[in-house]
């Protein structure tokens, strides 16, 4: 079967209830899930999900960006495509799109990942891993998740104690987890966020206290997760108006 955009992976699902919020909207918790899923199917599909820890190798995710047109609703089947977008030096590029069942675009998100030794913890070169035809080392997307500075006026704080539920099979905080608590944050101030650009930038394990900090600023908002003074996570966020 031929898929759209070069794109080299696809599967289809359906959201479930508790996918959603009261309005129906899938979270955006639950659509990182989905885009994770699908990351671990491909990989794992061509030998290089998994298998990796037999090596001490494991992939990181260092950057996702979070492009949302319109949300997918509870019941309805939506298709998920992803491929390999190149690598830039240290960085290994996916793409995602996700169709609903018009194959009417509702999602597009661009994810860099780092390959790392889980002994060392120093990181690798991605093209010694990855099959070229699916990570062209000599190619790489125009589209980059981009680094994200933090500034504006702080507006809210809160705690989270990070518990078993949050947690990947690495024993760390699970990235959709981070997702997570962004999007609670940003909804208790009244802020519904329509996309997320997220930097992930040091591990959070199990008994972690992470201090959120909401930030507003003329483009949007920002959350930044610390552990004491160890910076964890920064996010960015535009929004859409309350309906």
């Amino acid at each position: 079967m031929s898929l759209p955009e070069g794109f080299q992976f696809t599967k289809t699902f359906e959201v479930g209830s508790f996918q959603v919020h009261p309005d129906g909207n899938i979270s955006l918790s639950s659509l990182a899930d989905f885009l994770q899923e699908i990351a671990w199917r491909h990989a794992d599909s061509a030998d290089f999900g998994r298998n990796l820890l037999e090596s001490q190798l494991m992939w990181a995710l260092s950057r996702l960006d979070i492009k949302v047109f319109d949300f997918p609703k509870w019941g309805e089947q939506i298709t998920l495509f992803t491929a390999g977008r190149g690598a830039d030096k240290l960085f290994a590029f996916r793409e995602f799109m996700v169709w609903d069942q018009n194959e009417r675009v509702l999602t597009r998100a661009m994810a860099s990942w780092l390959l790392v030794n889980t002994e060392t913890k120093r990181i690798q070169r991605p093209e010694h891993i990855l099959p070229s035809e699916l990570f062209d080392p000599t190619l790489k997307p125009d589209w980059q998740p981009k680094k994200i500075s933090l500034s504006g006026d702080l507006l809210a704080t809160e705690e989270i104690k990070v518990r078993l539920s949050d947690l990947d099979l690495y024993n760390h905080v699970n990235n959709t987890s981070y997702i997570r608590w962004v999007e609670n944050l940003l909804y208790d101030n009244g802020i519904p966020p329509k996309g997320l650009l997220i930097n992930y930038l040091a591990e959070c394990v199990e008994g972690d206290t992470v201090m959120l900090s909401l930030f507003k600023k003329e483009s949007g908002y920002l959350v930044e997760g610390k552990v004491g003074k160890k910076l964890v996570f920064l996010s960015k966020t535009k929004v859409v108006p309350l309906v």
